[in-house]
């Protein structure tokens, strides 16, 4: 319904799909998928992907005494404990069930702010977009902690005009659970007039955070997610690696996929690997510091607030995707997330990234996990898979910079975020 073709639907289903409890089945319907997906593990005591390490430091740390983010350094901002922490509740072998549950509940929250509790039908497709698109990622949506993450910063968004303090905080909490919505965070400081709200509500939860942390004898190790992927090489998914597996497919350079088993993760070895990695922070620094100076231009140019924050939020996330040696599928999770919202301000605007988005998260679940094993063997066929879904994010940000430059080019309109 999002991508231009609500006029060729029937009128009758185009009714039906505009009404609350049409939405609400559809809601139950693909949240009840989700669960007959997740059965078969549940029933076992098991978990899916990453929720594995979820549990096992939940469990660890509660038997214990010693835990992850307190104890030592983790990958994960502290915040992160929160999700795995409630997953508790039903016991050990139902670990699964209850973060479906919260899963769901994000979701359901998302869904009723895009459509402001079903009673704003220009809300609707991007509802349903959001439910679509997240079932093609089904994997990695409710198997990593980005599946938690993205519905919350939709939440976020969509309360920041209404409530900017509770939505302010939202944006803080959410960041030190996983770093990826400090883009968002950074457009509005830029482009937002409530920045002031964002800095001082986010620096109380910071705060909050921080003392936290001190109780908990824990304080040294507040920020030790900053460098723990430092070290790490090229991922073996992510856009800039893409001629590095080239060269590895093709046997060139002495190019090869290295298992780094530390973080468990494949890496591409050789050829110009080390070097891009190395460039890659600078890189990602350089294009998020040209991605605010774009924003800063385009609004004292006069472009809309509300336009010109949606565009430059997706901008930069997709620069916090593209300029990452890390290239992991829950990412598009970011990307769907800031989509779902601008697709709930203005579906005609947002009909490229609505259907780009669609076929980058097919391409995703076709690499992650259904070919993955092909691809570790470097499988020509899925490298161009892999290929065509990293070209998609390239056009991606393109796209974004491309609408930032035209909304500054555009006389001025009344401003609102």
């Amino acid at each position: 319904m999002a991508t231009g073709l609500e006029h060729r639907v029937p009128p009758a289903l185009r009714r039906s799909l505009r009404r609350p409890r049409t939405l609400l089945l559809v809601f139950a319907v693909v949240h009840l998928g989700f669960l007959l997906f997740l059965l078969p593990l549940i029933i076992r005591g098991e978990v899916l992907s990453d929720v594995a390490f979820y549990r096992w430091w939940a469990f660890n740390g509660f038997h214990n005494g010693y835990w992850v983010g307190i104890d030592k350094d983790w990958v994960y901002p502290i915040a992160a404990l929160l999700p795995m922490l409630s997953s508790m509740a039903l016991g050990y072998d139902l670990y699964q069930l209850t973060w479906w549950l919260i899963f769901t509940m994000l979701n359901g929250a998302a869904v009723l702010l895009l459509t402001r509790g079903g009673r704003r039908v220009q809300g609707f497709p991007a509802a349903y977009w959001w439910m679509a698109a997240t079932s093609l990622l089904a994997p990695v949506a409710v198997g990593r902690i980005d599946g938690l993450t993205g519905p919350l910063v939709i939440s976020g968004v969509m309360l920041f005009a209404a409530r900017p303090i509770i939505a302010s905080a939202i944006l803080a909490l959410v960041t030190w659970i996983k770093v990826w919505p400090a883009a968002v965070i950074g457009v509005l400081l830029v482009a937002s007039r409530k920045r002031l709200t964002l800095l001082l509500t986010g620096f109380a939860v910071s705060v909050l955070i921080a003392v936290t942390m001190a109780a908990a004898g824990g304080l040294s190790h507040l920020l030790s997610f900053i460098g723990a992927q430092a070290d790490r090489g090229m991922q073996l998914e992510a856009p800039f690696t893409t001629p590095g597996l080239w060269q590895a497919v093709l046997g060139l350079d002495d190019a090869r996929i290295f298992h780094h088993r530390d973080i468990n993760t494949l890496e591409i070895r050789g050829a110009l690997g080390p070097l891009i990695a190395n460039l890659m922070t600078p890189l990602l620094f350089l294009a998020a510091l040209s991605v605010a100076a774009l924003l800063l231009w385009s609004m004292r140019n006069g472009a809309p607030r509300t336009p010109v924050i949606l565009v430059g939020a997706l901008a930069m996330v997709s620069a916090f995707v593209v300029f990452n040696k890390v290239g992991s599928p829950q990412f598009q999770v970011w990307l769907i997330a800031v989509v779902a919202v601008g697709l709930a301000h203005d579906r005609h605007r947002w009909q490229v990234p609505g259907v780009l988005m669609l076929v980058i998260s097919t391409l995703t679940t076709l690499i992650y996990p259904i070919f993955y094993g092909e691809l570790y063997t470097l499988n020509p066929w899925i490298a161009l898979l892999l290929t065509i879904r990293n070209v998609g994010l390239f056009v991606m940000l393109g796209w974004a910079v491309r609408e930032i430059a035209l909304l500054g080019k555009k006389p001025p309109s009344r401003q609102q975020l």
